[in-house]
């Protein structure tokens, strides 16, 4: 049997148009810092507590910044799916830590008043705070019309009633933004954990463990000044905020399906097999190319959306974001069950470096809107006159997300 050959991540692509220096240079560190750090900060019998651990890193390091902007900062795009790759190729745990932060978030950067930006961005921007975003409900994800949570307005605020389910961070988190029905229209809130009539009904546990819950409101009073932009302006908020955190989901998919195709080939080179190696048999190698390919289009879809973001400053990138979620992610499931064929049975033994990836992957093609959505807000993109896109954009009423 010949040596194992030594290889590296192939990181070409950050020589594409869509990046400048500091990308690449924020890249390498962060891959840097993810090798060193994020093998020893998680521990999967305790799931809990590695959030709180990475996030607290993460903060202490800075990388926060980029998925929690500081006062005066917008977002760049295209640095928050680097870092999202980067992480889902070092640990899909991390790049969870890292993304609901900024997901958790978003919303008030985007929309909130200086206040807000003061009272509930800067623990998260540190680590000292963990947030979540309270979409979903037991009847509602993709379908964000069924939503029943409801928001009653008294002297006081107003009065929460409802169940969120399938909720990322929740149970831990410090801080949510919720989204609840307000008459005929939707708001969006800043709640914190803590505020009487909010409380955890469930843990949910899932094939790749990350913190996520059921949680109800009964009589929850958040103040008035807990509302996100405008009353009855939710839905532009949460698309605004999918609209960032879609390509971004792209990209975390891209990292796992990079990670997966390394094993893949590492297994092609050193397998022996009829006498050669895996990797002379023209199947394996039509496999492989297929990955290859598959990960530089999910690759320029992503970055070819942050960059639309970014560079070309367009306000809505609901479609060119749809697009980079939808392929990224059925590829990378593709990507993965093919490297679990390559290594046979040893690809499904339990702890297998690719029968985790094939875990981690799947809900990716769920969360932040399922695939079938993705598809339907494609094609309502391709099919809309200027008009139709233009009134759309301005009262958010395309099909919003799933699961988060």
């Amino acid at each position: 049997m010949t040596a194992p050959v030594a290889r590296m991540r192939d990181d070409t692509y950050l020589n594409w148009p869509f990046f400048e220096p500091r990308h690449r240079d924020l890249a390498a560190a962060v891959d840097a810092w993810a090798a060193q750090h994020v093998p020893g900060l998680v521990d999967h019998d305790d799931v809990d507590a590695s959030c709180r651990a990475l996030v607290a890193a993460m903060g202490q390091s800075g990388w926060l910044a980029q998925a929690v902007p500081r006062p005066g900062e917008s977002f760049d795009l295209r640095a928050l799916c680097l870092i999202r790759e980067c992480l889902a190729y070092h640990g899909a745990l991390a790049d969870f830590a890292f993304a609901m932060q900024g997901l958790g978030t978003c919303s008030v950067s985007l929309f909130g008043t200086p206040q807000q930006r003061r009272d509930w961005l800067e623990g998260p921007r540190a680590g000292t705070h963990l947030a979540g975003f309270m979409l979903s409900e037991p009847e509602a994800g993709s379908d964000v019309g069924a939503m029943t949570t409801t928001a009653v307005e008294t002297g006081a605020g107003f009065l929460l009633n409802g169940t969120k389910t399938w909720i990322s961070n929740g149970g831990i988190a410090d801080q949510y933004v919720v989204f609840a029905r307000d008459g005929a229209r939707h708001t969006a809130f800043a709640i914190r954990a803590e505020t009487p009539g909010l409380r955890v009904v469930e843990r949910l546990h899932i094939v790749a463990p990350h913190p996520m819950a059921t949680l109800a409101f009964e009589d929850c009073l958040v103040p008035a000044d807990a509302v996100i932009g405008a009353r009855g302006g939710g839905m532009r908020v949460a698309l605004g905020t999918l609209d960032v955190f879609r390509p971004s989901v792209g990209a975390a998919a891209l990292g796992l399906a990079r990670r997966a195709f390394e094993a893949a080939r590492t297994r092609a080179l050193d397998r022996p097999m009829f006498g050669g190696r895996l990797g002379d048999l023209q199947l394996t190698q039509a496999k492989l190319a297929d990955m290859a390919t598959n990960i530089d289009a999910a690759a320029l879809l992503v970055y070819r959306a942050a960059w639309t973001k970014d560079v070309a400053g367009q306000a809505r990138i609901t479609r060119e974001a749809a697009m980079a979620k939808l392929f990224a992610t059925e590829a990378a499931q593709t990507i993965i069950d093919d490297a679990v064929q390559i290594w046979g049975a040893a690809g499904v033994q339990a702890g297998a470096a690719v029968e985790t990836l094939y875990r981690e992957i799947r809900a990716m093609r769920i969360y932040e809107g399922a695939s079938e959505v993705q598809k339907v807000v494609i094609a309502r993109a391709v099919l809309a006159t200027e008009q139709e896109r233009a009134l759309n954009s301005n009262k958010g009423e395309m099909t919003c997300p799933g699961k988060v």
